[in-house]
């Protein structure tokens, strides 16, 4: 059995779709860090996304736990033309919208579908059970990222799993029993 903690990096205070740029996290809420690693297994690996805002998230919640290289797998969905855009600025607005309601293979400008991160993802999740067979890892990345396991856990729809919220520092629990994943928390704030 492998277990995963997918933990939401820390607030980045962007008001735009933020995926591949490399935005700080404000990681300045010490007591909500410091219950976070307690809630987190001690006895876990920690990895996370090369982006700044998870990479030091995780090493904000790390503590004494073994820390795996950062993954890029891990990234959040890549934006492309609308990265940094809010929703009324973003070029090609109608596309944009049929970006989130009908989430799969239309890309953004530049960028890469929900079908493209999500496969991304997934391959890196296999690459680090493969790595690491059943041991717990916390693994520090994206909504877009948590959102794409959570949909493969809970065998919904994209459009579903949009419809979850993932908070800043919040932990997501995924199980996989040898045979298939399965949710056993999501979007707990410790």
């Amino acid at each position: 059995m492998s277990r995963f903690f997918w933990v939401r990096h820390g607030p980045t205070h962007a008001q735009a779709m933020v995926g591949w740029t490399d935005l700080p996290a404000d990681l300045s809420d010490t007591a909500q860090l410091a219950r976070l690693s307690a809630h987190l297994p001690q006895d876990a690996l920690v990895v996370s996304s090369d982006l700044i805002r998870a990479h030091d998230t995780a090493t904000a919640i790390q503590g004494a736990r073994l820390r795996l290289p950062d993954n890029p797998g891990l990234r959040e969905i890549n934006f492309g033309a609308w990265e940094m855009a809010s929703f009324d600025t973003a070029p090609e607005r109608e596309r944009l919208r049929a970006f989130w309601d009908t989430p799969g293979d239309l890309t953004a400008p530049g960028g890469e579908s929900w079908n493209a991160a999500k496969a991304r993802v997934t391959a890196a999740v296999a690459m680090l059970r493969a790595a690491h067979p059943g041991r717990d890892i916390i693994a520090v990345a994206h909504m877009g990222a948590i959102l794409t396991q959570l949909q493969t856990a809970l065998g919904i729809t994209a459009y579903q799993a949009f419809g979850h919220r993932i908070d800043n520092l919040s932990v997501t629990t995924l199980r996989h029993d040898g045979a298939r994943w399965q949710a056993d928390g999501i979007n707990h704030l410790p």
